[in-house]
């Protein structure tokens, strides 16, 4: 199993950023989606969640309304949109197999929000 993620970097705040994560070695279309995130010094956040056929989303509070989850599985990837990003947005953020029971994760890629 690979979850590698891309799209992070610098952001100023109020701007956007689209993270993606390319799944292999498993059948992507079988599994619901999650991503969380680890600020500096902060412990885990569950940020997000995907069933596996994208019908259902699911958000926490603080990214609720700028930050929109989506699969596409003929291509094994999943993707978070991240808009009106605040400097608390800065993490490290995570691409996880499952969502309330999480199976694999990738090593993440990083986010600045900072102007």
């Amino acid at each position: 199993v690979q979850l590698v993620e891309s799209g992070g970097g610098l952001a100023q705040p109020g701007g956007s950023l689209k993270l993606s994560c390319a799944a292999s070695g498993f059948t992507f279309s079988n599994h619901a989606m999650s991503g969380a995130r680890q600020a500096p010094g902060k412990g885990l956040e569950w940020v997000s969640g995907i069933t596996k056929d994208g019908s259902n989303t699911y958000y926490t509070d603080s990214v609720k309304g700028r930050f929109t989850i989506s699969r596409d599985n003929a291509k094994n990837t999943v993707y978070l949109q991240m808009n009106s990003l605040k400097p608390e947005d800065t993490a490290l953020y995570y691409c996880r197999r499952g969502n309330l029971y999480v199976e694999n994760w990738g090593k993440g890629t990083l986010v600045t929000v900072s102007s």
